[in-house]
């Protein structure tokens, strides 16, 4: 499939039946809005929702009513960079969607196989890999049903999420 005409997240995550896993494996991720107001000391006002849930959250909390299974393990240097220090701090807004997410320190994954980038695979059958540049920058996504390349990635996932800790005792 031609990249500029993959599936949105949104449409992947409406036809997955079971499972849902996001690996992601970087320490920042460019500068974006919500980074930018963070960094200068704006916080998030948890008892106003409307003020925080986007149309992701939406996503993510239809999936888990129908029964999907979400999970993200974040693989992270410590110290933790200021990206991660904010992400650590928004990822509220995932566990209220229903989204269960974990965090390993990198120096606590030196012996697994792990993939160079970030991934989501849906119900083990659909891989959405993402490329980043060097600033962190998102290039380009691509889809994979190599029944090789899933069954990787389906293991590094699994290895990542029984070492890491539950985000709410990972603390930075």
């Amino acid at each position: 499939m031609p990249r500029n005409e993959l599936p949105s997240f949104a449409e992947l995550l409406a036809s997955t039946e079971q499972s849902a896993v996001h690996l992601e494996l970087r320490d920042a991720y460019g500068d974006n809005p919500r980074f930018a107001a963070w960094r200068e000391g704006h916080r998030t006002n948890w008892d106003h929702r409307a003020s925080w849930w986007q149309s992701f959250h939406e996503h993510i909390a239809q999936a888990v009513r129908r029964g999907v299974a979400i999970r993200r393990a974040r693989i992270v240097s410590e110290p933790v960079s200021e990206y991660i220090r904010w992400e650590h701090y928004v990822t509220r807004s995932n566990a209220e969607a229903g989204e269960e997410v974990r965090w390993l320190p990198r120096q606590l994954a030196s012996d697994l196989l792990l993939p160079p980038n970030d991934y989501w695979l849906f119900d083990g059958r659909l891989a959405r890999i993402h490329h980043f540049a060097g600033d962190g920058s998102h290039v380009v996504d691509e889809l994979s049903s190599d029944p090789e390349l899933l069954k990787q990635l389906s293991s590094a996932f699994e290895s990542v999420w029984e070492r890491a800790t539950p985000h709410d005792e990972y603390e930075i």
